[in-house]
């Protein structure tokens, strides 16, 4: 069963002006409950724009936005309630957090839904285990904290809300390897614990196929394509053409293979590469024991 659908998404900015621009360009989109979605494309691709338009904070020029089968414009005294189901995280969040503890920063959306005191408590406790915050940290002012720890708090703040659907635009952006892996293992565990839908926007190939199902590739304002992980990877040239670029452990793969090591065309995480090449060595070792 579809969460999200997009049918026939257009939508303009500055109409009538000289600055007309189309950013998203007659848009279709499924996207089943559950699923998690690597939405990449290169700068002004339409990504952005087209996330916005999921939990209403921007209205289509043209075509519809359906949660679970209804149209999110349909009734404007319902997107309140849309805008709980569907949590949008922005790139940089820790920019937006603001008040005095972290408890009250990641109890704020649990609070505007007019939540009982306790179950507040019980959801800030539970998020804050989710994305590694201790009890004794969540009396600090966030403004103490460092940058990914301030990360993780504005994340939670989303989190708390208990979204159906989590769309994050660059979650990771600044942080170095170890604490962009720490963020999307914490949100594979919210989607674990919950069963929500991920969206996840990146300029990171490798975090998209390390942890994404599927993988939408936006191009001009349209869909370029929408797939599985292998088959999206598996149209390198094509990518290339667009301004994008499969794994970098991918090209090191095929270079390989050039080389005359046979190694499988569809690696996309150096945890595969990794495999395969101990499986080589393995062979290698039999072969020369025999």
């Amino acid at each position: 069963m579809a969460v999200i659908e997009v049918k026939d998404l257009t939508y303009r900015y500055g109409i009538g002006t000289p600055f007309e621009k189309t950013a998203v360009d007659h848009v279709q989109l499924t996207i089943p409950t559950g699923a998690y979605v690597g939405i990449i494309g290169h700068t002004g691709s339409g990504k952005s724009t087209l996330i916005q338009h999921l939990n209403g904070l921007l209205q289509p020029t043209e075509g519809t936005v359906m949660l679970d089968g209804k149209d999110i414009w349909a009734d404007k005294a319902e997107m309140r309630q849309v805008r709980f189901r569907v949590g949008l995280v922005f790139q940089y969040p820790e920019y937006q957090i603001f008040e005095e503890t972290v408890f009250r920063d990641i109890a704020f959306g649990p609070k505007n839904m007019g939540l009982s005191e306790d179950e507040i408590h019980a959801r800030v406790k539970e998020i804050a285990g989710i994305v590694g915050i201790s009890d004794d940290m969540l009396e600090h002012s966030p403004f103490l904290l460092s940058g990914g720890q301030k990360r993780r708090v504005a994340i939670a703040g989303v989190m708390a809300m208990r979204p159906e659907v989590l769309i994050l635009d660059e979650p990771t952006a600044g942080l170095d390897p170890r604490g962009r892996e720490e963020i999307l293992c914490e949100i594979d565990l919210y989607r674990k614990k919950t069963g929500a839908t991920i969206l996840l926007v990146s300029h990171s190939m490798e975090d998209v196929a390390r942890h994404a199902e599927h993988i939408l590739v936006m191009n001009k304002g349209s869909v370029f394509c929408y797939d599985t992980v292998q088959r999206v990877f598996s149209r390198a040239g094509e990518l290339q053409k667009i301004g994008l670029a499969v794994p970098q452990i991918t090209r090191v793969c095929a270079a390989l293979r050039q080389n005359g090591l046979a190694i499988d065309e569809n690696i996309y995480t150096v945890e595969q590469a990794k495999e395969q090449l101990l499986k080589l060595l393995r062979q290698k070792g039999v072969n020369r024991g025999c």
